[in-house]
């Protein structure tokens, strides 16, 4: 196997083919069109909620981190009761999602100490990058090592401070924005810097960027699924690049990415908006008690409970009480047991988000 050593980037090479300029055409359309389409929710915090739950699940899932959609929603009631240790994995990734988001909007980069509080989120801890050698990849299939990263803690550093650069000063390379997004997707796997939670990571660092760039206002064009589905073909082309150099495969595979992602994204945003219009219709119509507050909350919350109600809407338990109960009496949400409390489901919410039916 020929070793592969890892370059400091820009690369000095003609990543942007005739396949690869083709592509990013297409991928930049289905990108602003999603962006456009996100602009029409009213309150953000319904997708990056909603849509960063589905992300959680997949990006964990593509680790073999498996949780249910019953399990993740459960969580976000009562994250402090967390049992499943999956679910708990789970959670984290949306909250070093959501930091991570909230250190791009305010800086406008993405430096390696964003990175780090990323992962120090993730793994539920403060090794940093890694100091001791001896990490590998190994094929699922055979057990056999396929890579070994850089090991030495100096050669870690320098390679993550190289590609800091890459990510934020655009004076060193003049390649499209979603182009480098594969190659530094490619260069920080490679690099491989934590002792865990890589792959998360870096799938985290990907919507980021987007974001940083402008191609996104919100982390909502998420990965994972698209990778779960071409798993294979994702580790297989990682591994061509570091064997033979070839970066056309690599780079069409994350724009083929992007473009179904974003296609598939517009798709779910649009079911959540007619249905947000259908609950908002209904609700101002039947109920007193309606209000843009509520529906926001009935939309950032798959399930939903009476103290997310008084939180939001600033009334009294058995205020927040009585307006979940009559929707749930209404058929507009499903009303559970947790332990001793209620909680209270959007069924048709938590079909568009998982493809499921409630209860099956």
């Amino acid at each position: 196997m020929k070793i592969f050593e890892l370059k400091e980037l820009p690369l000095e090479k003609d990543i942007e083919t005739f396949k690869v300029l083709k592509k990013l055409s297409s991928a930049h359309r289905a990108l602003a069109e999603l962006k456009g389409i996100a602009s029409g929710i009213p309150n953000e915090n319904i997708l990056i909620n909603t849509l960063a739950l589905q992300e959680a699940k997949d990006s964990s899932a593509v680790e073999n981190i498996i949780t249910t959609y019953d399990d993740l929603f459960k969580a976000e009631l009562n994250p402090n009761d967390l049992n499943p240790s999956d679910a708990k994995e789970v959670q984290s990734y949306i909250e070093a999602l959501k930091k991570g988001f909230y250190s791009i909007s305010k800086h406008k980069i993405l430096t390696n100490n964003i990175i780090i509080d990323i992962q120090s989120v993730l793994e539920k801890n403060n090794a940093g990058f890694r100091k001791i050698p001896g990490t590998t990849l190994k094929s699922s299939k055979t057990g056999e090592i396929v890579y070994t990263p850089p090991q030495d803690f100096a050669i870690i550093q320098e390679l993550m401070s190289n590609l800091e650069k890459f990510i934020n000063d655009d004076s060193l390379s003049e390649l499209d924005p979603l182009t480098k997004m594969a190659i530094i997707h490619f260069q920080f796997e490679s690099i491989h810097p934590f002792y865990d939670g890589n792959g998360r990571t870096g799938r985290i660092i990907n919507v980021l960027y987007l974001v940083m760039k402008d191609l996104l206002n919100l982390p909502i064009l998420y990965l994972s699924h698209y990778i779960i589905n071409h798993k294979a073909e994702y580790y297989r082309l990682l591994q061509e690049v570091r064997e033979t150099e070839n970066w056309e495969n690599w780079v069409l595979y994350m724009l083929d990415a992007v473009e179904q992602t974003a296609k598939e994204t517009i798709i779910t945003i649009k079911k959540i908006q007619e249905l947000f219009l259908e609950y908002k219709y209904i609700i101002r119509k039947n109920y007193k008690f309606y209000s843009q507050d509520l529906l926001n909350n009935l939309f950032k919350h798959p399930y939903t409970k009476i103290e997310f109600i008084q939180i939001d809407l600033g009334v009294s338990r058995i205020t927040a009480a009585n307006y979940l109960n009559k929707l749930a009496k209404d058929g507009l949400l499903e009303k559970e047991k947790l332990g001793t409390a209620n909680y209270y489901v959007n069924k048709k919410l938590f079909k568009i988000l998982t493809g499921k039916n409630y209860g099956l």
